[in-house]
Parts: C-alpha cells; sequence; structure tokens
C-alpha cells in the first residue's frame, strides 16, 4: 500500500502555495533529460479509459520558436520569446486508436469512433486535465511555469499540425523565472464562494 501521509509543506508550497504563472524568463536552458524527466510524471495523472489523448511538442529550437511566434498574441509574445521551452499542449483526435493498448479491461475503441462528439469532448477535457499534470510535474522539477491561451490556435495548427489529426489546446512556457516581471498575487475565492459539501 502507498503512503498517504500528506506531502511536507515545502512541497505544497512549491506545487500551489507559493507557486506563481510566471510572465518572464532567465537565459537558463531545459535539457532534454529534464523534458523526459517532466514527461515521466505527467503521463501517470490519471484519464477517463485511460485515453491519454494530449500530445506535447516541446517547441525549444529557435526555428520552431519563431514559427510559434508568429501565432502569439502581443501580450504574450515577450514571455514566449524569453521561455526555454513552450509547450504545445495539443490534443489528438485519433485518440481512441490506443485504447486496445491502453485500456485492455474492455474494448472501449468502439465507444468514440462511433460518436465524435464524445470523442473530442473526451479528448479536450482529458487533454486539459493532462496540461494541468504536466504544470505541477514542471514545478515538482524545479521549473517555473507560465500557461496562456494568447494565441491563435489554427495558426499553431496549421503550422506544427498541418495533417489535422492533432489541434492546440493552449500553451505553457517554461523555465527558471524571472520574478521582477511577476505580478502581485490575485485573490483567490474563498471555500464559501467556490464550494459546498453536499
Amino acid at each position: 500500500m502507498s503512503d498517504l501521509s500528506p506531502l511536507s509543506d515545502a512541497a505544497l508550497d512549491r506545487l500551489f502555495r507559493q507557486a506563481r504563472t510566471v510572465h518572464a524568463f532567465q537565459p537558463v536552458p531545459v535539457s532534454d533529460a529534464t523534458l523526459h524527466q517532466l514527461y515521466d510524471l505527467l503521463k501517470w495523472g490519471p484519464t477517463a479509459f485511460n485515453a491519454q489523448p494530449a500530445r506535447y511538442v516541446f517547441v525549444r529550437s529557435a526555428e520552431a520558436k519563431a514559427k510559434l511566434l508568429t501565432a502569439v498574441s502581443k501580450g504574450n509574445w515577450k514571455q514566449t520569446e524569453s521561455a526555454a521551452v513552450t509547450v504545445v499542449v495539443a490534443q489528438d483526435r485519433r485518440f481512441q486508436d490506443h485504447l486496445p493498448t491502453q485500456f485492455p479491461a474492455y474494448d472501449a475503441k468502439p465507444l468514440f469512433d462511433g460518436n465524435a462528439q464524445l470523442a473530442d469532448t473526451t479528448a479536450l477535457r482529458n487533454g486539459s486535465l493532462q496540461g494541468a499534470y504536466l504544470i505541477l510535474a514542471a514545478r515538482a522539477l524545479g521549473l517555473d511555469a507560465g500557461p496562456q491561451s494568447g494565441f491563435d490556435a489554427k495558426a499553431v495548427d496549421a503550422a506544427f499540425f498541418p495533417d489535422g489529426r492533432w489541434t492546440a489546446n493552449f500553451l505553457v512556457n517554461l523555465g527558471v523565472a524571472d520574478h521582477s516581471a511577476t505580478f502581485a498575487r490575485g485573490p483567490r475565492l474563498a471555500f464559501a464562494d467556490a464550494a459546498r459539501i453536499v
């Protein structure tokens, strides 16, 4: 049985309480080994039917970054340009092709083959979850993250996914923060305003 004791305060601070959305980065590279570590953590997060519909493009080279920046909104351009790597969190429109291997409990593939709306909803919901796992995995590995949706998704799809199988969901800038550009922390809703126990 796994150890279910709470994480230390230091770990909770790093993952949640002190972690910030980053808007500028120091010129510190992120290695291939770290990106592999990142994926090897985030892949364990749960998804419906173990479908794992998210796909990740780690945009790091100058050529790829230049291509991406043409699709990024003006307000997000500098932070994306300064990030060591920007992750295009995408979703595979044919994620169900992997279900016979990834979900052997029963044959779930026909559920999605025959229902495009269910497949799209499942891909978006679970791919978004996986993007959140990516942010937490990055923080756990000592990286800072700046997720953003200020970009032209159709332009990103045309540049990176011309065959149409993968589609962009959102971007996550990764690296070591330059906190001189970090905004003052915004308030969070109180439990009574955001939750109920029934």
